[in-house]
């Protein structure tokens, strides 16, 4: 007695041969007709003593199946096939019967070598390991179906087409079209399953039983056999297709599915259809400020799948300005709606391309939360009476708390703790609108006008650390964190920063910054060759006079630099667009400060004297409250004095101080620098020398050698001075820069042409440029 069960495909019939054949005994297979005969069968069965063979059980009528039971029970030999559903009373009474003095034989997928035989028999030779590993992916180790797709494991037979054509064509609706939806291969969560095959959960889970039985599911019964999947997919045509990818998409969204793991299943189906652009603009939706690069991919898709460019148009240009690519703003064919939001885009594209008063224009003129968005562009400009009535508007809290803190930008010490309080608003609950600048950006700039480069750094890396403000916005605040440490006087950290950013597309507003931070390091390490090249990135940003009150520190830079290279006919306009903005503001002391240490800086490099003292003065004439600009203001008077040719060492030293207690020790060092030079006392030259190359003492940059010191025999002070010669700098700007007097820089020149062996001055700079060829 003996139960062989197996999905179909399995090998059920050909186990029941091998079972007859080794019965020792006559066999007698049923071949049902009508009960009459079944009992004539199983009367010859029983006179001759044969074992009754039955295959496929579970097709035979309950008559039948009761007459067999009750000759299993009476003693008849016999061995049965069926599927692994037991559906009815009968089947369940045979084959209770059988096994009750028999065995049960489980027929699952084939082992390995069981599975290599039949490959071997289909293909007329021993398969490779590779091939029989195919194999067994396409057919899940199912024997029928490994037969089918033994030759070609990638392919569709059509003989596996034709079976399954025979297997779906029955009555039942349930099975067929639950099988052309799993045949997708998605990972569908059941509600979705249900609602696609429009079947009831019991239904739906006696179609997927029959489906097991027939053989067409994996043996853990929850996905379909890949190469049967590829049969049932090859029988619909392309519209059928199309239809059941709608359907798909459609229950996905009827069932509330996570859109973006619906997208996710679509696309790996390659669904083209309307509702699957609608899935997929929702999944693009949802992720188009948390991850706006993956919202763009999906937004394409939606476009790819049929979308109408005016549906998604608000969506990618909010991600795609988070990424910093150019958008289409056209709100021609838009909706009231996306009109608004793609206005609030126009704002933020046209903030991170350094056009604040364009920003602050395109803000106002649409609905919440735009004017309130726009009161830092606002200030910015000069504007404060119109950046008071938006933002009184309504907005989500950060973009108020954001807003009410941009108001007080006239003074950074009041304005701070209340960019620290919007940055953290922020953090809790991003809201989902593109910003022109983060409070994080903004708070850094202020900081460090208040002479508080520790709270930038701190904003900047829980910035960066967040991931706040999508790529765009984390270019900007390396950028900004490099300033700050540029400010504090740590230029290896601040190039580390400048040069992650080198060679990236950046908006008009960071490629400015970038300019002003490349001629800042450049200025610090003396390389005019650098200068030039800052100078020539942002006269083009420059020219379209597009500054603002936030930028104003960061162009001293560039200013500065345009004074040492002679480039004055673009300095008097931006000095005066940024007076301008000040004034407007009732100039508030910080920026008056600032402007005018600008004036001075102007002033000192070209060594105008009667310059540097219309600036000192006019900053003597201020009473500033902070302490930064209360020792900006003490140091003009004292630089002012001593280009003059008037140095009070003690004095010198003091504001020096002052000037590092608030971040600015390069300013320092240059006017200790200045002082030293002009003073006619030895000994105070060399206090001030030496405090001044204290304050100038940097760590090597990271794209110096340490060979560098040793190039020719010279000492790394010759090396320093021998750059200098190379980029024709006379002796007094070498000692300016280096904080040596003249005279001492004359020395190391005799001592470095007697080094090289030059017989003059152009032996010697020959040589040097044998021995420093990347400085000629």
């Amino acid at each position: 007695m003996t139960v062989v069960v197996g999905v179909d495909g399995s090998g059920r019939t050909r186990r029941l041969g091998e079972i007859a054949a080794a019965a020792c005994r006559p066999v007698v297979p049923v071949v049902f007709t009508t009960v009459g005969d079944l009992e004539t069968l199983l009367a010859r069965a029983r006179g001759n003593d044969a074992m009754v063979i039955v295959d496929d059980a579970h097709r035979l009528p309950p008559d039948a199946l009761r007459a067999l039971a009750a000759a299993a029970r009476s003693g008849t030999p016999m061995a049965i096939a069926r599927r692994p559903t037991i559906d009815t009373p009968e089947l369940a009474d045979l084959d209770e019967a059988v096994a009750a003095v028999g065995k049960v034989e489980h027929l699952g997928p084939l082992d390995p070598g069981a599975l290599a035989a039949l490959v071997a028999a289909a293909i007329g030779r021993p398969p490779a390991p590779e091939h029989l590993a195919a194999v067994h992916a396409a057919s899940a180790g199912l024997a029928a179906v490994a037969e089918a797709v033994a030759a070609e494991p990638d392919g569709t037979p059509p003989a596996l087409v034709a079976r399954l054509q025979r297997r779906l064509a029955g009555p039942g609706r349930d099975t067929a079209e639950l099988a052309t939806i799993l045949a997708l291969g998605l990972d569908l969560d059941d509600d979705v399953v249900c609602a696609a095959a429009r079947l009831e959960p019991a239904r739906a889970a006696a179609a997927t039983r029959a489906l097991r039985d027939q053989g067409l599911l994996t043996p853990d019964g929850e996905r379909m056999i890949p190469a049967v999947a590829r049969a049932v997919l090859a029988d619909l045509s392309p519209p059928e297709r199309r239809r059941l990818h709608d359907t798909v998409a459609t229950a996905l969204l009827s069932t509330g599915a996570d859109p973006v793991r619906a997208a996710e299943q679509l696309r790996a189906a390659r669904a083209r259809t309307p509702a699957a652009a609608d899935v997929y603009r929702r999944a693009a939706d949802r992720l188009r400020f948390a991850a706006p690069e993956r919202a763009v991919s999906w937004y394409d898709e939606a476009l790819n799948a049929g979308a109408e460019p005016a549906v998604v148009a608000a969506g990618r240009a909010e991600a795609a300005t988070l990424l910093g690519l150019p958008v289409d703003l056209d709100v021609a064919t838009a909706s009231e709606s996306d009109a608004a939001r793609l206005a609030m885009v126009a704002g933020a594209a046209a903030a991170h391309d350094g056009r604040a008063g364009r920003a602050a224009e395109a803000l106002l003129s649409t609905g919440p939360p735009g004017p309130v968005l726009a009161v830092a562009a606002l200030m910015a400009t000069g504007r404060p009476e119109a950046a008071r009535a938006a933002a009184t508007g309504p907005a989500p809290l950060p973009l108020r708390r954001l807003a009410g803190a941009a108001l007080e930008i006239g003074s950074p010490a009041a304005a701070l703790p209340l960019l620290i309080e919007a940055a953290e608003a922020y953090e809790q609950v991003p809201p989902a609108v593109t910003l022109p600048d983060l409070p994080h950006a903004l708070g850094a700039l202020v900081a460090v006008t208040a002479g508080d480069t520790p709270t930038a750094e701190h904003l900047l890396e829980r910035a960066l650390h967040a991931h706040a403000g999508g790529p765009a916005a984390q270019n900007r605040h390396r950028l900004l964190l490099a300033w700050a440490r540029l400010r504090a006087g740590r230029y290896d950290t601040a190039l580390a920063e400048i040069q992650r950013l080198t060679g990236v597309p950046l908006p008009g507003r960071d490629r400015l910054a970038f300019a002003c931070l490349t001629a800042g390091i450049a200025r610090r390490r003396g390389d005019i060759a650098q200068l030039r090249a800052a100078w020539e990135l942002a006269e083009p940003v420059l020219a379209r006079r597009a500054v603002d009150l936030l930028q104003l520190e960061m162009v001293e830079e560039l200013l500065v630099a345009a004074a040492r290279l002679r480039r004055h006919v673009r300095i008097t306009p931006i000095l005066d667009d940024l007076g301008a903005i000040v004034d407007r503001l009732g100039r508030p002391d910080a920026w008056a400060v600032s402007l005018g240490w600008i004036r001075l800086q102007i002033a000192v490099v070209g060594e105008d004297q009667p310059g540097a003292a219309d600036a000192a003065s006019r900053l003597a004439d201020l009473e500033p409250s902070g302490a930064r600009q209360q020792a900006q203001c003490a140091a003009a008077v004292r630089w002012a004095s001593a280009l003059a040719g008037e140095v009070r060492p003690d004095d010198v030293l003091a504001d020096a101080a002052a000037l590092v207690a608030v971040d600015l020790p390069w300013e320092s060092s240059r006017l200790l620098g200045q002082a030293a030079i002009r003073t006619g006392d030895p000994a105070a030259a060399r206090r001030l020398l030496e405090r001044a190359r204290e304050l100038s003492r940097t760590e090597p940059a990271v794209d110096e050698s340490p060979q560098d010191a040793g190039r020719g025999g010279l000492s790394d002070r010759e090396v320093e001075v021998a750059r200098l010669v190379l980029a024709g700098r006379t002796h007094r700007e070498i000692g300016s820069q280096l904080y040596l007097s003249p005279k001492t820089v004359e020395h190391h020149v005799a001592r470095i042409r007697v080094k090289l062996g030059a017989a003059n001055r152009a032996e010697m700079i020959a040589a040097l440029r044998s021995h420093l060829p990347e400085e000629a």
